[in-house]
């Protein structure tokens, strides 16, 4: 596998999703209890919404050769950020805002529900010309 610049981006995107999840993780959910001393909208802005944006860009980038490893970095940013939204979702309850932590959790589902389907097209396409 060679290393390209769509590589380097989606690992980006990976390294901004574990972070911001290990900020989560490490804070209990609440605004600057984790390591970054940042409150929830700002740390979703830098660190949730960039890898949405990178995912997508490295996915238009990638055209030749097959992209197989790319592929299977796409997949695993879209489950990072499924298993967000699914957190979100389940905190949603918990909070005085639960309808809008529900609606923003269920569009992250989805979202990553579109960034992994992005990764099985890269995939799939680098099976097809392989063969």
């Amino acid at each position: 596998m060679s290393i390209s610049i769509p590589h380097v981006i989606s690992g980006i995107s990976i390294i901004l999703l574990v972070i911001y999840g290990a900020d989560v993780i490490v804070g209990g959910g609440g605004a600057g209890d984790g390591f970054l001393p940042l409150d929830a909208m700002t740390r979703g802005i830098a660190f949730g919404f960039p890898p949405i944006i990178l995912s997508v860009i490295a996915f238009l980038m990638a055209k030749r050769p097959p992209y197989k490893g790319l592929g299977m970095m796409l997949v695993v940013t879209g489950i990072l950020i499924i298993i967000g939204g699914v957190m979100s979702v389940t905190t949603a309850t918990e909070t005085e805002n639960s309808k809008r932590m529900m609606g923003e959790g269920g569009s992250l589902i989805v979202i990553g529900a579109i960034i992994a389907a992005l990764g099985v097209i890269k995939i799939r396409k680098s099976k097809i010309s392989v063969s």
